[in-house]
């Protein structure tokens, strides 16, 4: 499961911007986007991360995936660092 996945991930970014920059310093090997997340603010990190060809898993839950970062508030996206 990708919750599990993104607790266990030890280097990893939360949030749109951060992955953007690491997407920009090619440092992401995957990529956890929430279905609930609005598809309209992901879509340059989307589009960033298909002309890179990497992997994107989807979870249901903006506030599960937050949760399973570590962290109080609700997350988008997730990128699991190289």
């Amino acid at each position: 499961m990708s919750y599990e996945k993104v607790a266990q991930a030890t280097n990893k970014v939360v949030g749109t911007k951060q992955t953007l920059k690491a997407l920009e310093h090619q440092q992401v090997k995957e990529l956890i986007v929430a279905e609930d997340a609005d598809q309209d603010v992901l879509r340059k990190v989307l589009d960033a991360a298909d002309s890179q060809e990497l992997l994107i898993e989807r979870v249901d839950s903006m506030k599960k995936l937050g949760k399973a970062c570590g962290i109080d508030v609700n997350a988008a996206i997730v990128a699991i660092k190289k």
